[in-house]
């Protein structure tokens, strides 16, 4: 999937990655995708219910390895 950023959150633990996903999130413009890279297994049900309480779209996670995937649509 094209995203227009690429956050790497790898190695942080909760909450950092959702505090970094911010920020990256007010970079960018509506409409745009976010790549987010976390090892943090909790960061895919925080980083879900943060992307539907924002107004975003979770459009699709995965894992590959150790590496938590996520690809959000700036709402």
């Amino acid at each position: 999937m094209k995203s227009d950023k690429i956050l790497d959150a790898k190695g942080l633990a909760c909450p950092m990655p959702i505090v970094k996903t911010k920020k990256a999130m007010n970079e960018i413009e509506s409409g745009q995708i976010l790549e987010i890279h976390a090892t943090d297994k909790g960061a895919k049900k925080d980083l879900a219910a943060w992307a539907k309480s924002g107004g975003h779209e979770l459009l699709s996670d995965t894992e590959e390895g150790n590496v938590l995937k996520f690809w959000i649509k700036k709402g």
